[in-house]
């Protein structure tokens, strides 16, 4: 079971104890990501995320990244569109050495112009590098492509203009704005005490009370269908078709975790068995799902030869609009749900994952959505349910299509759709 705390301050403090496990495991998240950027700062919450690591009063860039591992420990973080998370995995016995050094990343980092003008060529390798990563920038590209010049749209990393111009002004009014105790909530889990763990954390953020600032809110995004080519030297055409769906609060959810199961979620999906299996026109094929506040992007990927990607598109509609006419079967939703209450539980072993679930849980739906109440939810999932949302989410002109490949190639959506959907 979870405990939770809200500090003095309004940070809100989830943890779970897990007698049986060696480890513990503390992530800080913060309630801000690309989305929350514009045109003036694009990569500025990606940025920050990296000079977290870069020095504080108290310690070295070195001695940040030595303090955990010298017990075996790992420090890490990520940035995504809508929060970013600070994380620390270490022996239960030295969580209080994880807090300590997070909290002096947090309150007392240097952000020297020497450290910026450092990693911002560091950010510009990782940037180069993604770029030199087809299978990875097509997802970015696709977001793009649907979501136009809304945040949602932006990259994570930022653009190489953009982060050319982050400075330190630019740097240290994001984070003031947006590093606040309202906008934060920690996970714990593992082998711990909660009440001794709130009463640590009492102390080390409790204080923490910079100026209350009212964060903007969220444009509502407009999604735009049609196609988009990037020419770039690569082997294959990687390419990315989709549609609008949910945000991440709709009571739809566990059904759109069925839908995807069963389309693209695994090797026996219909997906990978009809386009690889079959016909091996792919290596790769899989379906996903992105929820965000007030969005959602449901996405169908495959890598294939040029010749062959017309044809994986017409195919890749063809079992879509198979689902969106007449549904799927019963055998078919028992295994999805079978997949995905096992699957589920056993990410439960990962004490990283219980921390993870924990902090985006609450930074996303303001509570903790239990393990019993995922697996009820995706339990109660008709058949009528299943194919009442395929129907609502595939609709002729709402797919996008976005591909990367070595030439021009000129695929013409709507036709296909046509084509499929008869």
């Amino acid at each position: 079971m979870y405990q939770k705390c809200v500090l003095s301050n309004g940070v809100r403090v989830v943890a779970e104890s897990i007698p049986y496990a060696y480890s513990a495991v503390i992530g800080i998240w913060i309630r801000t990501g690309s989305r929350n950027e514009d045109d003036t700062n694009r990569g500025v919450s990606h940025f920050i995320e990296h000079l977290l690591f870069k020095g504080t009063t108290n310690r070295t860039a070195k001695q940040i990244a030595e303090e955990l591992e010298a017990v075996g420990g790992t420090l890490n973080a990520f940035t995504a569109k809508e929060y970013t998370c600070f994380y620390a995995k270490v022996l239960a016995k030295h969580l209080d050495r994880a807090i300590d050094l997070l909290s002096d990343m947090f309150f007392n980092s240097l952000f020297t112009d020497e450290d910026i003008d450092k990693e911002r060529n560091v950010v510009l390798e990782e940037i180069k590098m993604y770029e030199d990563t087809p299978d990875e920038l097509i997802h970015d590209l696709f977001a793009a492509n649907v979501w136009q010049q809304h945040p949602l749209g932006y990259p994570v990393l930022g653009t190489v203009e953009s982060v050319q111009g982050i400075d330190r002004s630019v740097v240290l009014k994001y984070f003031e704005n947006n590093y606040t105790p309202r906008n934060t909530v920690i996970a714990v889990a593992g082998n711990i005490d909660c009440d001794l763990v709130f009463r640590k954390l009492e102390g080390v953020f409790g204080s923490w009370s910079p100026a209350s600032r009212h964060q903007r809110g969220y444009l509502p995004p407009v999604p735009r269908a049609g196609e988009a080519f990037y020419e770039k030297d690569t082997e294959q055409v990687h390419l990315c078709l989709g549609t609008p769906s949910i945000p991440q609060d709709d009571e739809r959810i566990y059904t759109m975790f069925i839908l995807n199961s069963i389309l693209g979620g695994g090797l026996s999906s219909r997906l990978f068995q009809s386009i690889r299996e079959n016909r091996g026109l792919v290596y790769s094929i899989y379906s996903y799902h992105c929820s965000y506040v007030d969005a959602g992007l449901f996405s169908i990927y495959a890598g294939t030869s040029r010749h062959n990607a017309r044809e994986v598109v017409q195919l890749i509609l063809r079992e879509v609009n198979e689902v969106r006419k007449h549904g799927i079967s019963p055998e078919e939703l028992d295994k999805a749900k079978e997949q995905i209450k096992g699957s589920l539980l056993l990410s439960m072993e990962s004490i990283s994952h219980r921390m993870s679930r924990l902090g985006r849980s609450e930074i996303c739906y303001n509570r903790i959505i239990t393990t019993d109440e995922i697996i009820q939810g995706v339990s109660e999932v008709s058949l009528a349910q299943v194919q009442e949302l395929a129907e609502g989410l595939f609709k002729e002109n709402q797919f996008s299509l976005t591909m990367i490949g070595p030439e021009k190639l000129s695929i013409d959506l709507s036709q296909l759709i046509t084509e499929a959907f008869v």
